[in-house]
């Protein structure tokens, strides 16, 4: 799933490369005049047909959102999808790492089945001993296999007190559930020192704000101390702050590039970034999107050495379009690549150091091989 958008973003924002959420909001998109058409690819959606169909739609006195999301499913964009203008707002919220639900992450499987990836511990979901891997059948009678995830969010989302009923399958067994939502935040960055020295900066997803606290995490650490990047779970976010997180491992250079119908982009880091601290990358199967473009950046710059087990492989831009009654339908546009010219898209990352279990002891290990901790 990702997220973050235009409208929210402001000037500096950047495509988004995202994670579908109920806590965020889509990922960032720029901002000013589209750019020129230019063929299509496999996989996406025609932005001038999508509008028409709104139009369409409701030039009929039906549905321009219901109508444009079935242009884009049947075109089969994986990670496009439609929102009406109340739900694109809520999205915003997530932008701050605040918004309001029950604290269900979700994601879509290939056969459109909705399953919950992960819960916010103490939030509404957890209290009531929702887990990870649940089969998401209903949300307050409404059947959401098929949906696209950004409509599953819009239902699980609403006002603070007010209750929704889920209906849930685990293991074969059928469930309900009723939950109150709840305003909700996640910090998305948290900082710790081991015993040996080592500093683990943990980023949950980049919001707003969450690469210069990277950044002062960096600054922070005893100098020739090395930094474990713990990018696992990660779903990606706003690529304007992964570039930020990038930065304060970089002295300026290149980060990633991505095409937008065609047209060649480069994304560079900022100057003055730290490039001598040792640093480890913890990476797994949910580090995605704009996680993974900064896995791929330091990777491939020899600035870190990436451990765990392979990376989602989101890797495709998505862009917004406001339709005819005001929707707005973001669209796949294009792909990133890493700085040495990877897709990220479908493969993953490899890890330079497979590690599936005790992983963070096996990044402290390889820093000691950098020169550093125990």
């Amino acid at each position: 799933m990702t997220v973050a958008s235009h409208p929210p973003v402001g000037p500096g924002g950047y495509p988004g490369c995202g994670h579908r959420e109920e806590g965020a909001a889509p990922p960032a998109a720029l901002t000013g005049a589209p750019a020129p058409e230019a063929p299509r690819q496999a996989g996406t959606a025609d932005r001038e047909a999508v509008a028409r169909a709104a139009a369409e739609a409701v030039a009929e006195g039906k549905s321009g959102k219901k109508a444009a999301q079935e242009v884009v499913s049947r075109s089969g964009d994986r990670w496009g999808t439609v929102y009406d203008q109340g739900e694109y707002a809520a999205f915003a919220e997530g932008l701050d790492g605040r918004w309001t639900g029950v604290g269900v992450w979700a994601e879509r499987a290939r056969d459109g089945m909705i399953k919950v990836d992960k819960i916010q511990p103490g939030s509404p979901a957890a209290r009531a001993g929702l887990r990870a891997g649940d089969r998401l059948l209903s949300v307050d009678g409404h059947t959401v296999t098929g949906l696209a995830v950004a409509d599953v969010v819009a239902l699980l989302r609403g006002e603070a007190g007010t209750p929704v009923v889920l209906n849930l399958s685990r293991d074969g067994a059928d469930l309900t559930e009723t939950v109150r939502r709840e305003q909700l935040r996640t910090e998305p960055v948290a900082v710790r020192r081991r015993p040996d020295g080592v500093t683990v900066i943990k980023v949950v997803s980049f919001t707003r704000g969450s690469g210069e606290r990277v950044k002062a995490a960096v600054r922070a650490a005893p100098p020739g101390e090395g930094v474990v990047l713990d990018l696992r779970g990660n779903p990606g976010g706003l690529v304007a702050e992964a570039v930020t997180a990038a930065s304060a491992f970089l002295d300026g250079g290149l980060v990633a590039t991505y095409d937008v119908r065609g047209e060649q982009r480069v994304l560079y880091a900022a100057p003055g970034g730290d490039t001598a601290r040792p640093l480890v990358a913890l990476v797994d199967g949910g580090t995605m999107s704009a996680a993974e473009l900064v896995t791929g950046a330091l990777q491939d710059r020899g600035r870190a050495v990436a451990v765990g087990s392979r990376t989602f492989g989101k890797g495709s831009v998505q862009m917004p379009t406001e339709l005819p009654d005001g929707s707005v339908a973001e669209l796949t546009v294009g792909t990133y690549r890493t700085p040495a010219g990877r897709s990220l898209d479908g493969g993953g990352i490899t890890p330079d150091v497979p590690a599936g279990e005790a992983v963070e002891e096996r990044a402290v290990t390889v820093l000691g091989g950098l020169g550093v901790g125990p």
